[in-house]
């Protein structure tokens, strides 16, 4: 059953979705962005290019009835892999992330919205967001996406992408962790040295 009625505008359907999700206003100028992962919250700066990015990101949420859920968001994640983000290369980060997550926790619905991605489009390489894209119905636009055509069975070409994306979004994550890794001991160093435990040679 869907959540977002065909007939509702896409400001109609994202002033539900941000209620269903309590997202005040989308969060979309706050400067830190909350995720949590069980119990415990994740927090991340909202930089100017996520701001962007996540303005279709919700629309696409609405389109495609993907959850806001992580399950969902490997989902949705893999399904805009698929169709291309653009320009939007923090989108790019983030989708591959939950990509290779998704490939742990929720390998099928990874796969097949992969592949409703191959054979749909989405928002980010053909609009603009304003108010006319606000008006549009949710029913015409998901006719526009193609996204409800069913039965388009995956191609040798299809799955041949599946797995090089698949070998990019793990490398993705590996390339976050170092990073993250290099970051904790920067922090911790200088933190030892700022409290004076830590004397470099020669010093």
């Amino acid at each position: 059953m869907l959540k977002y009625s065909p007939e509702l505008t896409l400001r109609e359907a994202r002033a539900l979705y941000f209620e269903i999700n309590n997202f005040p206003n989308g969060g979309y100028d706050e400067r830190w962005v909350k995720m949590k992962a069980g119990p415990f919250p994740i927090w991340f700066p909202n930089i100017k290019a996520r701001q962007l990015a996540v303005r279709f990101h919700d629309l696409h949420h609405i389109l495609t009835e993907y959850e806001t859920t992580w399950k969902g968001e490997t989902e949705i994640g893999a399904w805009e892999v698929a169709t291309g983000i653009g320009p939007f290369w923090v989108g790019w980060v983030l989708d591959l992330l939950a990509f290779a997550i998704g490939l742990v926790i929720n390998p099928r619905g990874v796969y097949r919205a992969f592949m409703r991605g191959r054979h749909s489009a989405n928002l980010y390489h053909s609009v603009t967001f304003d108010d006319a894209l606000l008006a549009q119905r949710v029913g015409a636009m998901r006719r526009a996406l193609r996204l409800e055509a069913v039965g388009a069975g995956a191609t040798s070409r299809d799955v041949v992408s599946f797995i090089a994306w698949s070998l990019a979004s793990v490398a993705a994550y590996a390339a976050a962790g170092v990073a993250l890794l290099a970051t904790f001991a920067v922090v911790f160093v200088l933190l030892l040295w700022a409290s004076g435990n830590l004397v470099w040679p020669g010093l």
